[in-house]
């Protein structure tokens, strides 16, 4: 089982919750040290010593196929994959291959690794992906002329963005695999007490006001694994997920037509065929 942003936050008690289930778990992230250090705590705090670690930045497409080769290599199956990994920033940045980064790290990267582990998710049906998007798709616009927003960018509306984007992901992602036994969702965590509230600018203050009511991110992860792998999934394909429930999202993340649309620009921006 894979989980990328592993290394802190939901990813992190995920990949704990997962380990303490006895699974072999493949944490994802970033920085050697955290990464490092997150491992050691899974393991010891799961008692599992099937937990690997494998570092790849999302800033960069040629490291989400490192990750992606270097996973095939090692393990011939995969049974649930977590694209859990994002961020949201105070100024607009490019990625190292020139895409804005909230769009390159929570949009593309997820995009390509998920499309690169596909063999290994069908070879190893049934299995589930699931990706952790977000309510804040109810302010997302998917501006197909602009996805970089060069013209006009604010970190919420990069944001949003990227996150209507995960669900219409999931939507097209699992009208592919209809009938291949390989499921894919979507889920919104709540708003969780985590990194993101370190992350500068306007988000940061926001987090900052709300901070009382914000979720546990043990609480976050239960709800991921309960759409990794409970029975009560069995069979749904396509979904958002609120508070352990089918939920409802805008129309705009329904709109199967753009869904595919979306799907085509995103597989020629990260250079795989469509």
């Amino acid at each position: 089982m894979l989980v990328t942003g592993a290394t802190s936050g939901i990813g992190m008690r995920t990949a704990l919750g997962l380990a303490r289930l006895g699974a072999n778990v493949v944490m994802s992230g970033r920085d050697a040290g955290r990464g490092q250090a997150a491992r050691d705590e899974v393991c010891r705090a799961s008692g599992n010593p099937l937990v690997d670690l494998m570092l790849a930045d999302f800033a960069s497409l040629a490291q989400v196929r490192r990750l992606a080769a270097e996973f095939e290599e090692r393990y011939h199956r995969l049974d649930v994959l977590v694209n859990n990994a994002g961020g949201i920033l105070p100024r607009r940045q490019e990625s190292t291959d020139g895409y804005e980064m909230t769009w390159a790290v929570n949009h593309l990267a997820p995009f390509l690794l998920t499309n690169l582990l596909l063999g290994r998710l069908r070879a190893s049906a049934p299995a589930r992906v699931v990706t952790v998007a977000s309510n804040a798709h109810l302010i997302g616009r998917i501006r197909l002329k602009d996805l970089q927003r060069r013209r006009r960018w604010s970190s919420w509306g990069a944001y949003g963005q990227s996150k209507l984007a995960n669900i219409l992901f999931t939507t097209e992602l699992a009208r592919r695999l209809a009938g291949s036994g390989v499921s894919a969702n979507c889920i919104h965590p709540g708003i969780v007490d985590t990194n993101f509230a370190h992350s500068g600018g306007t988000a940061e203050l926001f987090f900052r006001l709300v901070r009382p009511f914000l979720r546990k991110a043990d609480h976050a992860a239960q709800l991921v694994l309960h759409l990794a792998l409970s029975p009560q999934v069995d069979g749904i394909s396509g979904r958002y997920f609120a508070n352990g429930k089918v939920a409802w999202s805008t129309p705009a993340s329904r709109d199967a037509a753009l869904a595919r649309r979306l799907w085509d620009v995103s597989a020629r921006s990260v250079g795989i065929t469509g």
